[in-house]
């Protein structure tokens, strides 16, 4: 997610309609940084951004994204509206999994990416924050008959405790076996005697889970984890940390490496594109784009010293524009500066060199394997 730093005074809340997530007085009282992004409130830092990577690559850190949206659907037409409309095989999900996957205009551009977790009776759909108004929209304007579509998103909080620790820290607080939840697969049951979603999901590259559970609860929750984390050093992490720990590993930020302007293909998302599961919203599009091949492709670079590339610095080949960085950071783990960006398939091989334009000077790069960093268990 794109963090917007601006200020924002506390009497200008009614006007400008400004939430609060139900952490909203706990962030206060940790000495966040608050910045308003997506029409919230949110900490974008606690004690500084390295020291909050970091912490949840080494041990385990906790990151409130009650902000995001969650959208239930119900229904005997529940499957068939997602399958039309994701790009995923909804169809293949069992019982208490999970996937990543996006929704697509007609033309294959992106309107957003997304998880969905299949449930007994129902789906919940995850969407950006930023996003939300206008996913739910779209999904409306499609809706067939046989489904219910709800917004259930102030009705949940949503904490994703993330990093190796992960596991021990929540299994003080429940009786269900987290050992046995896979990767992109939940269960349901009560943590801290309160009864929620426990996923094994997240956005950092490390392991992790999100839980999903009533407003009304989330400082108990809260305090909850955050105790059986203890001795662990486990610490609250801000949004700026978040988007760091996601570019180290190449998850897609929407705003900045995936847009309506690009597709899934270009940005190496084929993997959540089954082109093969029959009909949905883009695939045309998409199967057309892959048939007369990729014009561009999202790549990953690093530069020498400690210039740092931010997104839209433009990407030079000699002293011809090729492309414009995405995203861009000095990475924490591997102390040097990277970056995303669409360059023309003849340039986006690994070992290709690059030039990043950072406020009128050329430094060289090279386009490098991704993800940037692998974790080590």
């Amino acid at each position: 997610m794109r963090v917007i730093e601006r200020i924002i005074f506390s009497e200008r809340d009614s006007e400008l309609n400004i939430k609060k997530t139900a952490f909203y007085n706990i962030h206060k009282k940790y000495d966040a940084k608050i910045v308003e992004f997506a029409g919230y409130y949110m900490p974008i830092q606690y004690k500084g951004i390295n020291e909050e990577h970091i912490r949840v690559r080494t041990t385990v850190g906790v990151f409130d994204v009650s902000h995001m949206g969650e959208f239930e659907f119900i229904g005997p037409k529940a499957e068939d509206f997602l399958q039309l409309m994701t790009t995923n095989d909804v169809k293949k999900l069992d019982i208490y999994q999970a996937h990543y996957s996006a929704l697509c205009y007609e033309d294959g551009g992106i309107v957003d990416d997304l998880l969905i977790y299949r449930f007994p009776e129902k789906f919940i759909m995850v969407v950006n924050a930023a996003n939300l108004e206008k996913d739910f929209q779209w999904l409306r304007e499609n809706l067939i008959d046989g489904v219910i579509m709800k917004n259930r998103s102030a009705e949940y909080s949503l904490l994703a405790i993330q990093g190796k620790k992960a596991e021990a820290t929540l299994q003080k607080l429940t009786t269900e076996d987290l050992s046995q939840v896979k990767n992109y697969w939940l269960t349901e049951g009560a943590l801290a005697d309160v009864p929620m979603m426990i996923a094994r999901t997240g956005y950092t590259g490390e392991d992790g889970f999100e839980i999903m559970f009533p407003t009304g609860q989330s400082e108990h929750v809260w305090n909850a984890v955050m105790n059986a984390g203890a001795e662990f050093d486990i610490e609250p992490i801000g949004l700026a940390a978040r988007d760091t720990l996601r570019m180290e590993v190449k998850y897609c930020l929407y705003g900045n490496d995936i847009d309506q302007m690009t597709n899934p293909l270009e940005a190496g998302l084929g993997w959540i594109t089954k082109l093969d599961k029959g009909n949905f919203i883009g695939r045309d599009a998409i199967m057309k784009i892959k048939q007369d091949g990729l014009g561009r492709k999202l790549i990953g670079f690093e530069l020498e010293g400690r210039a740092i590339p931010r997104h839209g610095y433009p990407i030079f080949n000699g002293n011809s524009q090729i492309g414009v960085v995405t995203s861009g950071m000095f990475s924490p783990m591997l102390q040097k500066p990277i970056g995303l960006g669409y360059v023309p398939l003849n340039y986006s091989e690994v070992g290709s060199k690059i030039t990043i334009d950072i406020r009128g000077r050329k430094f060289p790069a090279d386009v490098v394997k991704t993800p940037f960093y692998n974790r080590p268990y």
